[in-house]
């Protein structure tokens, strides 16, 4: 941030404010600190100082270019200070207003993690106080000297003054890569190098209207990806017939105070898992249970549960996730093990292909995007995975993870010669 971003929204004044206002208001433009009312009011100019703005009461506030709001300029302080400031005003009666190109998802800009919050509460049905208006051209816009022009007409909106001719031909300079020309032309957010996929290519497999939802009696697989207070807890079907990807149930901390002493509640996740059973025809349910303990037992938080689910359901499941079928456990597949780490890895890498190829599809679940988004390649020594990019990141990927092992197990039921008789796991 600097005093030449702050020039560009103070040149927008003089075209705001009428002569009548500029006379009643006693306002004195050209300057950056702008006094009005005789002092008692005042538009005030400042750069990455967030310590001098502490304690602030403002009433409006104009964050611009915000996707140049980063941790190494103090950006992400700045946003906070602010964010606390105006948290302060009385009544709730202060506003701020963020302004921004599409961002790079490399850096976590201030512009990023305000996208990023607003998309996981409106996924969660949770009003975070936050209105995000955008235009962006869709994910799958051509970008060729044909298709432009329409797209720059859309996006620019009322921004007339931008040149539709000039912006092709920088589009189709070729000393400008087309993920820049995406970001700052079609306004879309474009992967980093470090995604595990493309947004974009996620969202090109949404089912169509020709594809119908998870129905009563459809054979399915689940998967579950457990944790007990830090990452989400997710369970996921996999429909056999077309591969179908469904979210049945998340379980997350709550935002803020609301969190505190938070643990997934295992009665509800029972819950939804019994109602799978009882809705579909499931032929096979794994899920990684995690290593948590039990505050009260110190008994791994999650073994009863998966323990009661093998003694309920093995009778129903065409693949056991260990031994067979008078042996081992028909549900619990600890991730930990390098041979399940491997198969895991595998799984992965063609899931990540199968959405590049627009082969997989989804019922467009907005919580399960957000993870899929959230998540990062993790190259290990059998090949790409994925991860949240560092262990205390607050970015949730767990739905993804359900995802990537419901495509897993779809995949082991159809290659199972014999789906009348309960097998092995086990993949040779």
């Amino acid at each position: 941030m600097s005093k030449d971003q702050t020039r560009n929204t103070f040149t927008l004044f003089p075209q705001i404010f009428t002569k009548r206002a500029l006379k009643h208001y006693s306002i004195d433009l050209g300057k950056e600190i702008i006094y009005a009312d005789h002092g008692r009011a005042r538009i005030e100019a400042v750069t990455s100082s967030p310590r001098a703005l502490e304690g602030g009461r403002p009433t409006f506030v104009v964050k611009n270019e915000t996707h140049h709001w980063l941790a190494n300029n103090e950006g992400h302080e700045m946003a906070s200070v602010i964010d606390r400031n105006a948290t302060k005003s009385a009544d709730g009666s202060a506003r701020i207003v963020g302004i921004t190109n599409a961002y790079e998802p490399a850096e976590d800009s201030t512009a990023q993690q305000t996208r990023e919050a607003w998309e996981e509460a409106s996924a969660l049905g949770i009003d975070a106080g936050i209105m995000y208006d955008s235009l962006e051209a869709p994910p799958e816009a051509p970008l060729n000297a044909e298709a432009a022009p329409a797209v720059i007409e859309a996006v620019r909106g009322d921004a007339y003054w931008l040149d539709t001719g000039r912006i092709v031909a920088a589009i189709m300079d070729r000393r400008n890569p087309p993920s820049r020309s995406r970001r700052f032309w079609y306004n879309q957010v474009v992967a980093s190098e470090d995604s595990w996929i493309d947004p974009r290519d996620f969202d090109l497999c949404l089912a169509g209207n020709d594809v119908p939802p998870l129905g009563p009696k459809d054979e399915v697989v689940l998967f579950a990806d457990m944790s007990k207070s830090d990452d989400a807890t997710g369970v996921v079907a996999c429909r056999l017939s077309d591969g179908l990807v469904s979210v049945l149930g998340m379980w997350q901390r709550p935002p803020g105070l609301r969190g505190a002493g938070w643990i997934t509640p295992r009665h509800a996740v029972d819950a939804v898992v019994e109602s799978a059973f009882s809705t579909y025809r499931v032929v096979a349910f794994w899920g990684d249970p995690s290593h948590v303990l039990d505050d009260e037992t110190q008994e791994r938080y999650w073994d009863g549960l998966f323990d009661d689910w093998h003694r309920r359901f093995a009778h129903k499941l065409q693949l056991w996730a260990e031994g067979g079928a008078h042996r081992g456990h028909s549900i619990m597949w600890d991730m930990t093990s390098p041979a399940r780490t491997a198969q895991f890895t595998a799984a992965a890498e063609r899931c990540a292909l199968e959405i590049g190829e627009h082969t997989l599809l989804h019922d467009g679940d907005g919580r399960l995007r957000a993870h899929a988004r959230n998540a990062k390649r993790y190259p290990n020594k059998y090949g790409v995975s994925l991860w949240k990019g560092h262990r205390e990141s607050k970015r949730k990927i767990d739905l993804a993870v359900c995802m990537v092992g419901a495509r897993m197990l779809r995949r082991l039921v159809l290659n199972n010669p014999d789906k009348k008789r309960l097998r092995s796991g086990k993949v040779w």
